[in-house]
C-alpha cells in the first residue's frame, strides 16, 4: 500500500525517552508522598500527559497540582533527558524511508509539550528531516486519544487523513490515529505490549523491519 504522508510519535518510537520521562516523574511524586516503582509509573503514566491524570495524582498525593510543580517537573525531566536520551534503535532509517516513500511528507504529532519534542529530536539528529512539521497535542484544544494532532498534520502536508499512515506505540496513541481515519502501524519493541486487538494494521518490533516494508 502507498501512503501520501506518514505521521510519527515521538516519544516511544523515535526516541527512547518514556523511562527517562517516567523516571523523574516517579521521584517528584515520590517527594510528593506518591510512591510507585517504575514499572507502576509508566504503565500508568505512559500515552498520557501529567496534567490528564491531575486528579487521580492529588488523590494520591493529598496536594493540588500546581503550575509551580509542573514547571519543576518538566524542568527535571528536561535535564534528565538531555542527559540520557536516545534514538530508538533505527529510528533514522525509517525515517528515511518514510521520506522517500511519501517524497518527504513526513510529520511528528506528539500529545507531549513542543519544547521537549523539539529538543529530544534535535538532540538524537532528528529534527531537521521534520523541518516545520512538529506538532503537539498540547497545542490544540483536545490531545491524545483525540485525533486532533492527527488531523492538524495531515491537513498541514495537505494529505487526506485517510491516505496517511500512523507510527504509534500505545493504546492512547494508536486510538488517536484510528480516530483520524489513517492507517495505524504499532511498534512494539520497546513496551512489548500487543496493540493488534486494537485495530492496528500491522505490528513490528523492530524498526528497521519497518523501514523495509515502506521500502516495499
Amino acid at each position: 500500500m502507498t501512503f501520501e504522508a506518514v505521521l510519527f510519535d515521538c516519544d516511544g518510537v523515535l526516541v527512547d525517552s518514556e523511562s527517562i520521562t517516567c523516571g523523574a516523574l516517579r521521584d517528584m511524586l515520590a517527594a510528593s508522598g506518591w510512591e510507585m516503582t517504575l514499572q507502576a509509573c509508566m504503565a500508568q503514566f505512559v500515552g498520557k500527559t501529567v496534567r490528564s491524570e491531575s486528579a487521580l495524582i492529588e488523590a494520591n498525593t493529598g496536594q493540588p497540582l500546581t503550575d509551580a510543580w509542573m514547571a519543576a517537573f518538566y524542568a527535571e525531566r528536561d535535564r534528565r533527558l538531555r542527559e540520557r536520551v536516545q534514538a530508538v534503535a533505527s529510528a533514522h532509517a525509517l525515517v528515511a524511508a518514510a521520506a522517500a516513500h511519501t517524497q518527504g511528507r513526513i510529520a511528528v504529532c506528539s500529545g507531549a509539550d513542543k519544547p521537549k519534542i523539539l529538543m529530544m529530536l534535535a538532540h538524537v539528529d532528528l529534527l531537521e528531516p521534520f523541518g516545520e512539521h512538529v506538532y503537539s497535542g498540547h497545542d490544540l484544544p483536545r490531545s491524545k486519544p483525540f485525533p486532533d494532532v492527527y488531523l492538524a498534520g495531515a491537513a498541514a502536508l495537505g494529505v487526506d487523513p485517510k491516505r496517511c499512515l500512523v507510527i504509534e506505540d500505545t493504546p492512547t496513541g494508536v486510538q488517536a490515529g484510528l480516530a483520524a481515519g489513517a492507517t495505524v502501524w504499532a511498534f512494539t519493541g520497546l513496551h512489548q505490549q500487543d496493540l493488534s486487538a486494537m485495530g492496528v494494521q500491522r505490528s513490528f518490533g523492530d524498526l528497521a523491519d519497518m523501514a523495509a516494508a515502506l521500502s516495499e
